[in-house]
């Protein structure tokens, strides 16, 4: 029963495929016919094809791959360490291609790690179990993104407004104090999709956590109660990223070399 609930949503075969393909492609139109990309020309188009060949690729090799990973523990670490590599490098290069990228490491790791840990050590997480895969997904990914918006928006405003920073070094600010005047603010704004999704849940969306639930046949009760957690820590994950990204752009351990004194 569980098996036919799912596939009544998404029935993987010939239809499925060629949706993906026609999706991908009006992506890229729209994206190239727009010039939807930084310095208006048609890279952002290519990164769409390549992004969705990517994740045909790795999708593949993931469902392959967890299935025999959630029994043994130290494969199952493997491939979570694996993830949170592939993200902090994910991370890292959005906001800077300098040699700082790898501070990203520390705005990821230090939110999700005792929330994992956390929910181990109190059973809610069995280790090994298939559950852990999704949920570490869903924390490192939101992490990912609440330090690739505020790394990108603090060390923008930093270039765009270094006069001000520089007129707080004047007045006898810390070189710390002086950039958080700038870049604080901005990069607040990464909050900003974390608590839309949380303010919005069920009026708006019904996301992934909820849907998959019902589908494996759990109550909607049950359902509504995973997703709830899972939004709420989202919102911590995500928080303590931003607060760490913005330490470390005011302490210059994250920057772009001279950029910010452009």
């Amino acid at each position: 029963m569980r098996h036919l609930a799912a596939e009544t949503l998404l029935p993987v075969g010939t239809a499925l495929a060629v949706a993906l393909v026609v999706l991908v492609v009006v992506a890229t139109a729209v994206v190239a016919v727009f010039r939807l990309s930084p310095d208006e020309s048609y890279g952002r188009a290519r990164e769409v094809v390549v992004t969705g060949v990517r994740a045909t690729v790795q999708l593949a090799a993931v469902s392959l791959v967890v299935g025999w990973a959630v029994r043994h523990t130290a494969a199952l670490l493997g491939f979570l360490l694996l993830m949170f590599a592939v993200a902090t490098r994910t991370a890292g290069r959005r906001i800077t291609p300098n040699g700082t990228w790898w501070w990203a490491a520390l705005p990821i790791a230090a939110p999700v790690l005792p929330v994992l840990a956390g929910l181990v050590l109190a059973g809610l997480l069995p280790l090994p179990g298939i559950a852990v895969v999704p949920v570490s997904g869903i924390l490192i990914g939101g992490a990912l993104t609440a330090t690739v918006l505020a790394g990108r928006r603090a060390l923008d405003e930093l270039a765009l407004r270094y006069g001000e920073v520089e007129a707080a070094l004047a007045l006898g600010l810390l070189e710390r104090d002086a950039h958080l005047l700038v870049v604080r603010p901005a990069a607040s704004d990464a909050l900003l999709p974390a608590l839309d999704q949380t303010r919005t849940v069920g009026l708006v969306t019904l996301p992934g956590a909820f849907v998959g639930m019902l589908l494996a046949g759990a109550s909607p009760v049950l359902a509504g109660a995973v997703q709830l957690f899972v939004l709420i820590a989202l919102l911590a994950v995500e928080a303590l990223a931003v607060a760490l990204t913005v330490e470390l752009v005011a302490r210059r351990r994250l920057h772009r070399g001279t950029a910010e004194r452009r």
